[in-house]
């Protein structure tokens, strides 16, 4: 059962922790210390159900309907570029940026995005749903690889959150704000183009 556990763990994590737009939305969080425990559970949680769904044998029916797959893509890259646009525009304006000048963004709105994030990103369903789901079935126990896979997510997003959390006072200047916000943009074109060129 450990050997399974600690093998989904470092599958997991492997996956996660490349830049992509969930993360640099998490980072985001973290540096406005806002939201961060509530996104973070969304995130880790997300994960957490699409593994199960994944090691549940969905990954096979999905994988089945290549026009379902199409659809998420062309989706998931439509939201990633409007949030482009969205973190290019506080690049550019960096007045916007400062905390005290612009109220907290709410809790609601907050967690939409986060969940956009997460289930309009076709890499989540191949990471999630169809890589981890499939090796998952090669365990004796895949339950518990499923375990290992869903805790590195819990750790990584905490580790995230928390550490750009950490480093907010260092990081409380308009100027960072403003390549922080840069780079996201950049990051979600990146990730978008990806999606379209398949």
């Amino acid at each position: 059962m450990l050997t399974s556990a600690v093998a989904g763990f470092s599958l997991s994590i492997a996956l996660i922790v490349a830049i992509g737009a969930q993360n640099a939305f998490v980072l985001r969080q973290g540096l406005r210390r806002e939201h961060l425990v509530p996104v973070v559970l969304t995130c880790a949680l997300s994960d957490a159900l699409l593994i199960g769904v994944g090691i549940a044998g969905v990954g096979s029916v999905v994988a089945a309907r290549p026009d379902l797959l199409t659809a998420i893509r062309w989706g998931g890259a439509a939201f990633l570029l409007g949030y482009a646009v969205l973190a290019a525009r506080r690049a550019l304006r960096p007045g916007a940026l400062t905390p005290a000048q612009r109220p907290p963004a709410r809790l609601g709105a907050t967690l939409a995005a986060c969940l956009a994030f997460t289930y309009l990103n076709p890499h989540v369903y191949l990471d999630t749903v169809l890589l981890l789901g499939g090796i998952a079935q090669q365990h004796q126990h895949r339950w518990w690889f499923g375990v290992g896979a869903a805790l590195a997510s819990v750790c990584w997003f905490t580790a995230l959150g928390a550490g750009a959390y950490r480093l907010a006072p260092l990081l409380a200047r308009t100027r960072v704000w403003q390549v922080l916000d840069g780079l996201i943009a950049v990051v979600m074109v990146v990730v978008a183009a990806a999606l379209v060129l398949g």
